[in-house]
């Protein structure tokens, strides 16, 4: 059973915040009466509360999908998951949304947003909900509090290891918040309840914080277990390393050329390839909706739950999975051609993604390539009715014949069966992989790191062969080079929460030396100004606690 499917029952604690998008201020009702009597007054009340902090990263409040515990923000623009999406996917050359009419799309896709965008106030409200939800959850299992609730034995060392992935989970935001907005409200467990006027953390404090969070809970928490589906889910040791790679991996971006970290990425990676995780024979298994049973739990480190009955939202893998929708007709004889209803091509791919695959004649053997360039139209019988080129250029965003499509993800299982539900799906999103371990160590090798330049040679041609079922796709040592890499990545990772990340730690987001298509506003792309490096601090939260910065630039 996942471990996320007591989500039903962990709703409660997500209830007993309320935020709201003027102040953005957590408050807990009745914080020691209610909490003591209502939420922790059985020992499976813990497994609850804790399930209820991993539950902020899936759902979105306790009324259904379409109900946001954040006021003021649609519900699916404030789901964790697509939120960063939004910011690491949208804002680069990987994907464009049809619907420029959207609150804060248009602005987010074309490099020009401000402070009072919507999107980025989305991400930034659910990633503060999140540290607010574990620094509440921290309050609740103190030793003093457990001692007064007579807790003891085995459930306080299951505690224990609970709160340890509190912290990791608390971590994870504070990383996100780091890697977008370099800055973030600092509250803790030992702080009062809610946001406002806290003191700000950002900058060289903010990393050493999350970084030392990270390795003081190692002892703590579970080790890394791929394929035990009792601990699917959870934050575990494996997570933390991964945290950390990804912190040591950007160190330089985050803190400047001096202070790279290419060394600590390498041995951690090493860490965590050492965990006993393997990558899923299957490519695509690891998007579809048994990835959580298929051989993908080998391989994805954290997975953010979706379940079609129990885990519904409007983010996450579903909304990528609705918007390429007939991104696979002539593929499935079903108008749900990708397992549930949605949105026709409300993603679409911009050339420049495109053209990592399509240009060369190689990756037509490519597994990773789902890359559709035909509309292909079927008749009731699954007999071919049309079968058009579509152009690989959007000349206009609002027309959806331009461009082509993608189907990475579905809620049609391995085995060919669609998901329990028409429009919530079953796939869980792969936050962290290990495939992005083996491209981790690999660049930190050749960006001098140490480590072993056979060794990063075969992790990536482990990933080649698993794409091309052969060796056909192995490259040689001399084609090991960054400019390889970002390009690899972007084959093996696209459209996994990643790219523009990548895209800035190459050097190839803001200026002039990498415009794609619509980067910075016109069709042809232009360049953009160093401030886009980040994104700024929503207006209204800074309105509400004038303690928190602004990024240069907003």
């Amino acid at each position: 059973m996942k471990f996320y499917k007591i989500f039903l029952y962990a709703f409660l604690f997500i209830g007993m915040f309320a935020s709201c998008e003027d102040d953005l201020n957590i408050e807990l009702e009745d914080d020691d009466d209610l909490l003591a009597e209502d939420v922790f007054s059985t020992p499976d009340a813990y497994d609850r509360a804790i399930a209820g902090v991993y539950a902020n990263l899936s759902v979105v409040g306790l009324d259904g999908p379409g109900q946001s515990n954040i006021a003021g923000i649609d519900a699916g623009t404030g789901q964790y998951i697509r939120g960063l999406f939004n910011l690491q996917n949208l804002s680069t050359d990987e994907t464009i949304w049809t619907f420029e009419n959207d609150p804060g799309i248009r602005q987010v896709q074309r490099n020009s947003w401000d402070a009072n965008n919507v999107v980025v106030l989305g991400f930034w409200a659910r990633a503060t909900f999140q540290i607010s939800l574990a620094n509440e959850f921290l309050r609740q299992t103190t030793d003093a509090k457990l001692d007064e609730r007579g807790v003891s034995g085995e459930l306080r060392n299951e505690i224990r290891a609970y709160r340890a992935e509190a912290r990791v989970l608390r971590a994870l935001a504070n990383y996100h918040l780091l890697d977008l907005f370099r800055r973030a409200p600092f509250a803790t467990e030992d702080d009062a309840v809610g946001f406002t006027r806290v003191p700000e953390i950002a900058g060289q404090e903010l990393f050493n914080y999350i970084e030392s969070e990270l390795l003081a809970v190692d002892a703590d928490l579970l080790d890394a277990a791929p394929g035990n589906t009792s601990q699917y889910g959870r934050a575990n040791k494996g997570v933390a390393k991964m945290i950390l790679a990804k912190l040591y991996l950007n160190a330089g971006v985050y803190l400047g050329a001096e202070n790279q970290r290419f060394a600590d990425c390498l041995t951690t990676c090493q860490e965590i390839i050492n965990s006993g995780y393997s990558l899923n024979p299957v490519y695509l298994n690891n998007f579809n909706a048994d990835n959580d049973t298929n051989g993908a739990q080998n391989e994805v480190i954290f997975p953010v739950i979706a379940d079609g009955t129990s885990v519904r939202n409007f983010g996450g893998a579903g909304i990528l999975i609705q918007g390429q929708q007939n991104a696979r007709a002539g593929f499935q004889p079903t108008p749900e051609s990708l397992g549930v209803g949605g949105f026709g091509n409300l993603y679409r791919i911009r050339r420049q993604f495109g053209e990592l695959f399509v240009n060369d004649a190689l990756f037509n053997n490519d597994g990773r390539n789902t890359v559709v360039s035909r509309d292909i139209e079927l008749d009731d019988d699954g007999n071919v009715v049309t079968d058009e080129e579509r152009p690989i250029e959007i000349a206009d965003i609002s027309d959806t014949s331009g461009g082509y499509l993608l189907a990475k993800f579905s809620n049609i299982t391995s085995t060919g069966e669609p998901g329990k539900d028409a429009t919530f799906v079953d796939t869980d999103f792969p936050l962290f992989r290990l495939a992005d371990v083996f491209l981790m160590y690999a660049e930190a090798q050749l960006r001098g790191g140490g480590g072993d330049r056979t060794t990063a040679l075969g992790l990536v041609n482990q990933l080649r062969e698993r794409a091309f079922g052969d060796a056909s796709g192995n490259i040689a040592d001399a084609d090991l080079t960054l400019d390889f890499l970002i390009d690899e990545r972007a084959r093996e990772l696209h459209w996994e929460g990643h790219r523009r990340q990548d895209l800035i730690r190459f050097g190839l987001y803001t200026g002039g030396t990498y415009n794609w298509s619509y980067k910075g506003g016109p069709q042809n792309g232009s360049s953009i100004s160093e401030n886009l490096r980040l994104f700024p601090v929503p207006e209204s939260s800074r309105s509400a606690n004038p303690n928190l910065g602004q990024n240069p630039g907003f």
